[in-house]
């Protein structure tokens, strides 16, 4: 009997025993594996929050170099009254265009260049003082008959649905912009195309 006793007493030890290593044991790999998760995801949020901050420095150098180009030049291409290509029924644009086009460095003399062509001090009358948007003006009229035609052709291709919506408005305006920089050649840039007005019926 007392040795029955004795046995039940030992397994009982044995079994606490072990029972308290495997606590032990579960809670020690618990902690081990939570510091382990702890360090990658500090490590992966550090390296996400570097690539997100480097991503916005590199925007906000091209923001600020964009805007130093931003300013420009524009040229009024007048109203158009357009037919679209809906098949069902019969539709008309009628649209007020402006485009803004990049600036030369000639376009705007500083005011040292404006003193030595004024002709002061000099024999005879000065020459009369050139007006640089009249200048950009009479570049522009050159182009305007293409630039038109460009504007109608890429406009009435598209259907009042196409051009309903503000993603339509914006290719249209992507593509106008694309093909009048291939007329333009490179002298300058469209920066921007505007329509003042934009009624279809």
């Amino acid at each position: 009997m007392a040795d029955n006793e004795n046995n039940s007493d030992g397994r009982t030890k044995e079994l606490n025993k072990l029972l308290i290593i495997s606590l032990v044991s579960t809670v020690m790999l618990c902690v081990v594996f939570a510091g382990v998760n702890y360090l990658v995801m500090e490590n992966l949020l550090t390296q996400k929050i570097g690539k997100i901050n480097l991503a916005q420095e590199e925007l906000s150098d091209e923001g600020s170099s964009e805007d130093e180009i931003q300013r420009g030049i524009i040229v009024d291409l007048g109203d158009f009254i357009l037919n679209l290509c809906d098949e069902a029924q019969k539709k008309y644009l009628k649209v007020n265009v402006a485009i803004e086009v990049s600036q030369k460095d000639t376009d705007f003399p500083k005011e040292e260049e404006q003193a030595k062509s004024g002709g002061h001090g000099g024999h005879g009358a000065a020459p009369a003082p050139v007006d640089p948007m009249e200048a950009i003006q009479k570049e522009m009229a050159q182009f305007k008959p293409a630039i038109r035609d460009a504007v109608i052709t890429n406009l009435s291709s598209k259907t009042s649905a196409e051009l309903s919506s503000a993603a339509g408005k914006e290719l249209a305006k992507e593509q106008i912009a694309n093909d009048i920089n291939s007329i333009l050649g490179g002298e300058r840039e469209v920066l921007r195309i505007s329509f003042g007005q934009f009624i279809i019926q």
